[in-house]
C-alpha cells in the first residue's frame, strides 16, 4: 500500500491547478507563430531519444505519446512497460491510460454541445438544471455554468470520501453531489480555485437535460462520432478494455510499486480511460473545427467560442478558455489540460496557432517532473519562441466584478483552492506561503523573487512567471499568478500564530503533571489534604481535559503523518473515535472552569494552586479556540 499522509494529499491536491507539465509562462496573448515542421521522422527522431531518457531518469515505468499536425496523426508510440509484472509493452493504439482530469475537457465539450441543442445557458444559475438538491444561496450572485467551466463558483475543496474501492461502491452521482454540496466561501466569478466538485455537477447537468446518463452520453456524442473505440468514461472499465489497463506506480518506491486501482465518485471530473491514438483523434478535432472525418461533435463556431478566453484574475495573466487551461509560451497560445489519477500523470497540449497537438501519459509518480522536462523540450524543439517577445496583452473576460489592482502586502497566502467547513481546513496551516516585500519593493514569495514591471505586474528575474496583487470589493486581496491564485489569510490561520498557541497548550498540559506528583509527595509525608472537594475535583477534571487535550493532538499529528489511504474513500472510524477526545474533554473543562469560579472563595488553596489552576484553564482556553479554528469540535465531515 502506498504511504499517502494526508497531508501530502490535500496540499497537492491545493496546487493542482498548476500544469504537472512545466510549461513557462509568457504575455496572454500570442504573437505570431514560428511553427517547426512536423513529420513522423522528426518527431520520431525527437522522441526516441528523449523518452528513454526521461523515463530513466524519473524512474517511470512507461509512457504513451501521440502527436497531431496539420490534421493529421503523424507520432503515437508506447514507451517502456504498461505493467512491471507481466512485462507488457506500451502501445499507442492498445493500451488504456487513466488521464484523470483531461476527463474534464469532455465534459465541458459535452456543455457545449448542449448549449448549441439550446437546453443549457452558460450564464443561467445552475439551480434551474438541478433537480432533489440545490446549491446555496450564500450570495446574491448565483453560480452559472460557465462559473463551473473557469473554476470560479466559489466552491471550497474536499478529499475525504472523494473515491471508492470498488466500482460497487460508488454512489449514483446525484446522490453524491447532492450529499457533498460544499460551502461557498467567496463570490462566484471572483477569482478561479479548482474544483472537481464543479466538474462532476457539470456532467450531472448535461446527464439530466439530455436524458442519458453521463457516460453513454459521453460515449454515443463524443467517443463513438470521434472513433475512439478504445476509451470509456465507465467505472469499472468494460470487460472487453479491462486487459489492456495499464498499471501505474509509485516512483518512489524501489522497486517502483503497484499503486491499487481507485474509482472516482464524480466521474465526470476524471474517469476517463483511453489510448494515445484516440487521444489524437480528440485533439484532431478539436483543431480542426470540431470536425473528425464525416463527424462533427461542435460546430465550428461552437468550437471557436470553446477556444475563445471565458477568464482571468488579469487580464496580464493567462487564464481559462472554458475549461482549457490558456497558456501562452514562447509567443505560441496553448490550450491544454493535464490530469493525475492514482501514479498516472497525463496532459493534452494544443497549439493552435500551428496547427499542432500533443498527448502524453505517464504511468509512474515520476511523471511530475518528467512531464515538465519532456513539454520544455518537445515545445522548444517543435513550437519554438517566436519572433516577437513582446506580445499585446489579452482584454479578454476578467472577473465578473473586476478585482483592483493593489500594492503587495506582506503575509501568508493560502491557495485559493482550500477548504473551510470540514476537518480538512487544518491542512491549510501547512499550505499557506509567507511573502515578504524587501525595502526595493522586491517580492519574495514561492522561493522566488519578484521584480515590478510596472503597473502591477511582477514577473521573476528569468521572466518566468508573474504575478498581480488583486483587491476584491468585499475587502479579499488576492495574489494572482499564471497558475494558481492565493488568498491573503489573517493572522489568527498563520502557522506562527498556531504554533504558539499549540506551544501554550502543551506547557500548560504538562504542567499538569505537578497534581499527581504533589499527590504523591502528600501521601509520603502523610498530609492531609487542605483544599475542599469540589476544589480538588475542579482541578483533576482541568488536569485531566488538558492532558487528554495534549494526548489529542498528538494522535492527531500521527495520523496525519501516517499512511492515510483510507480518508480517500471515507472517514476511518478510529478517527471518527478520535474526535470524540475533544467534545469529552471540553465538556469537563466545561465542568472544571464552572466548579473553580464557584469553589475559588473558600477553596483552602494556595496562591501556587490557584495560580496553576488559572494557568491550566488558559490552556484549555486555548485548545477549544484551536479546535473551534480548525473544525476539530465535533464530526465535521461529509
Amino acid at each position: 500500500m502506498r504511504i499517502q499522509p494526508l497531508l501530502r494529499i490535500l496540499l497537492a491536491a491545493a496546487t493542482a491547478t498548476v500544469p504537472a507539465v512545466g510549461l513557462a509562462p509568457h504575455p496572454a496573448q500570442a504573437a505570431p507563430a514560428d511553427c517547426a515542421t512536423t513529420t513522423p521522422a522528426t518527431v520520431a527522431g525527437y522522441l526516441d531519444t528523449a523518452m528513454p531518457r526521461l523515463l530513466s531518469e524519473h524512474r517511470v515505468p512507461g509512457a504513451v505519446v501521440s502527436v497531431v499536425s496539420s490534421g493529421q496523426t503523424v507520432f503515437a508510440k508506447g514507451y517502456g512497460v504498461a505493467d512491471t509484472a507481466r512485462g507488457t509493452p506500451f502501445d499507442a493504439s492498445g493500451t488504456l491510460v487513466q488521464v484523470g482530469s483531461v476527463t474534464k475537457l469532455f465534459t465541458w465539450t459535452a456543455v457545449m454541445q448542449q448549449v448549441e441543442a439550446g437546453r443549457l445557458d452558460l450564464h443561467a444559475d445552475v439551480n434551474r438544471y438541478l433537480k432533489g438538491f440545490q446549491l446555496p444561496a450564500t450570495f446574491p450572485e448565483p453560480v452559472t455554468l460557465l462559473d463551473l467551466m473557469d473554476h470560479t463558483a466559489g466552491f471550497e475543496d474536499s478529499t475525504i470520501g472523494s473515491y471508492a474501492r470498488t466500482a460497487a461502491d460508488v454512489p449514483p452521482l446525484r446522490d453524491y453531489l447532492a450529499s457533498h454540496v460544499p460551502a461557498r466561501i467567496r463570490p462566484p466569478g471572483q477569482i478561479s480555485a479548482y474544483s472537481n466538485y464543479g466538474a462532476g455537477l457539470a456532467g450531472y447537468i448535461v446527464a439530466q437535460v439530455s436524458g442519458e446518463p453521463y457516460d453513454e452520453y459521453v460515449r454515443r456524442h463524443l467517443l463513438d462520432p470521434l472513433g475512439m473505440s478504445r476509451s470509456t468514461v465507465s467505472q469499472p472499465v468494460p470487460a472487453a478494455l479491462a486487459g489492456d489497463l495499464a498499471q501505474s506506480y509509485d516512483s518512489d518506491a524501489d522497486p517502483p510499486a503497484p499503486i491499487p486501482l481507485r474509482y472516482d465518485n464524480t466521474p465526470p471530473d476524471g474517469a476517463l480511460s483511453t489510448t494515445a491514438m484516440d487521444m489524437a483523434n480528440f485533439m484532431t478535432a478539436e483543431l480542426d473545427g470540431g470536425r473528425y472525418g464525416d463527424a462533427s461533435i461542435l460546430s465550428a463556431a461552437g468550437m471557436a467560442q470553446m477556444h475563445e478566453r471565458s477568464f482571468a484574475a488579469d487580464p496580464r495573466l493567462d487564464g481559462y478558455a472554458h475549461g482549457f487551461m490558456e497558456k501562452v509560451v514562447d509567443g505560441h497560445r496553448v490550450l491544454m489540460h493535464d490530469g493525475g489519477e492514482e501514479g498516472f500523470r497525463s496532459a493534452v497540449m494544443l497549439v493552435p496557432g500551428c496547427g499542432l497537438g500533443v498527448f502524453l501519459s505517464m504511468n509512474g509518480t515520476g511523471g511530475d517532473d518528467a512531464a515538465g522536462e519532456f513539454t520544455d523540450g518537445f515545445f522548444g524543439r517543435f513550437a519554438p519562441p517566436s519572433a516577437v517577445s513582446d506580445p499585446v496583452s489579452d482584454t479578454g473576460p476578467t472577473a465578473r466584478d473586476p478585482l483592483t489592482v493593489a500594492a503587495p502586502r506582506a503575509g501568508f497566502y493560502l491557495p485559493t483552492r482550500h477548504n473551510q467547513s470540514s476537518v480538512e481546513k487544518l491542512t491549510n496551516l501547512l499550505g499557506a506561503l509567507r511573502l515578504t516585500v524587501a525595502t526595493d519593493g522586491t517580492v519574495h514569495f514561492g522561493g522566488k523573487a519578484w521584480v515590478s514591471q510596472g503597473g502591477g505586474v511582477y514577473r521573476t528575474p528569468d521572466g518566468t512567471g508573474r504575478l498581480v496583487f488583486l483587491a476584491a470589493p468585499d475587502g479579499r486581496r488576492y495574489l494572482a499568478t499564471d497558475g494558481p491564485a492565493y488568498e491573503l489569510v489573517p493572522a489568527a490561520a498563520t502557522a506562527p500564530t498556531n504554533l504558539l498557541v499549540l506551544l501554550g497548550i502543551a506547557v500548560a498540559a504538562l504542567s499538569a503533571l505537578v497534581l499527581p506528583a504533589a499527590w504523591v509527595l502528600r501521601r509520603l509525608r502523610r498530609r492531609a489534604a487542605r483544599a475542599t472537594t469540589v476544589w480538588r475535583t475542579a482541578r483533576g477534571l482541568a488536569a485531566g481535559s488538558a492532558l487528554a487535550g495534549l494526548g489529542f493532538l498528538g494522535a492527531l499529528f500521527a495520523t496525519l503523518t501516517g499512511n492515510t489511504d483510507d480518508f480517500l474513500y471515507r472517514v476511518p472510524t478510529s478517527f471518527a473515535l478520535l474526535l470524540a477526545v475533544p467534545v469529552v474533554g471540553l465538556a469537563a473543562a466545561a465542568v472544571a472552569t464552572a466548579l473553580t469560579v464557584g469553589g475559588w472563595r473558600g477553596s483552602g488553596a494556595g496562591v501556587a494552586a490557584r495560580v496553576h489552576q488559572v494557568v491550566l484553564l488558559l490552556g484549555l482556553a486555548a485548545f477549544t479556540w484551536f479546535g473551534w479554528q480548525w473544525n476539530l469540535i465535533g464530526w465535521q465531515y461529509h
